[in-house]
């Protein structure tokens, strides 16, 4: 595979990422360089490592999972873009205490739902005998930048549009979880 097909494949692979990039950076979660980086850093990390291991797990596992991921990634989209609306409907002084979405267990979910694509492309690339490795890393800084973007745009939105962006993170949130199971089901 030449780089600029891998880099098509990478851009693909990120657009998730980027989209639940947007909608955290809706939200106050995402406002300083920390937990900016920690994102975009762990929605890289998970997109290159998930490549690597599709690559790793062969045909045998990857058909099991793949046979589940859209739900799974349904589920975790939909129960981070849930606390999202919660969160954006709620006055200033009842918040509901949305997990740091760049923290723990929300980040781990986020990273997981985003990249379970990458693993089935990591597989594909198994079965063509391709440089994994270089693929991953491309996959990984394109999705890492891409990320960065996402957050920094969502950013300026929630600065214009205050909580209403908030509901609108949720909402994409949930629409991509919900993109993902339908994009499988009907195929």
């Amino acid at each position: 595979m030449d780089f600029w097909t891998s880099l098509v494949i990478a851009v693909g692979l990120a657009m998730d990422a980027f989209a639940v990039s947007l909608g955290i950076g809706t939200t106050d979660a995402a406002r300083t360089p920390r937990p900016i980086f920690r994102l975009s850093f762990h929605f890289g990390l998970f997109q290159g490592g998930m490549t690597l291991l599709g690559w790793l797990l062969g045909s045998t596992v990857a058909h099991l999972i793949s046979a589940v991921d859209h739900w799974i990634a349904l589920a975790l989209l939909a129960f981070v873009g849930i606390r999202m609306i919660k969160s954006g409907l709620s006055p200033d002084e009842d918040r509901c205490g949305c997990a740091d979405p760049s923290r723990g267990g929300t980040l781990v979910m986020l990273c997981v739902a985003t990249s379970l694509d990458a693993m089935a492309v990591g597989l594909g690339m198994a079965m063509l005998s391709m440089n994994v490795w270089a693929a991953s890393l491309l996959i990984g800084v394109v999705t890492l930048g891409l990320s960065l973007v996402g957050l920094l745009i969502g950013q300026s939105l929630g600065a214009h549009f205050g909580k209403k962006m908030e509901i609108v993170g949720g909402l994409i949130l949930t629409g991509i979880g919900v993109r993902i199971l339908l994009s499988h089901l009907l195929v």
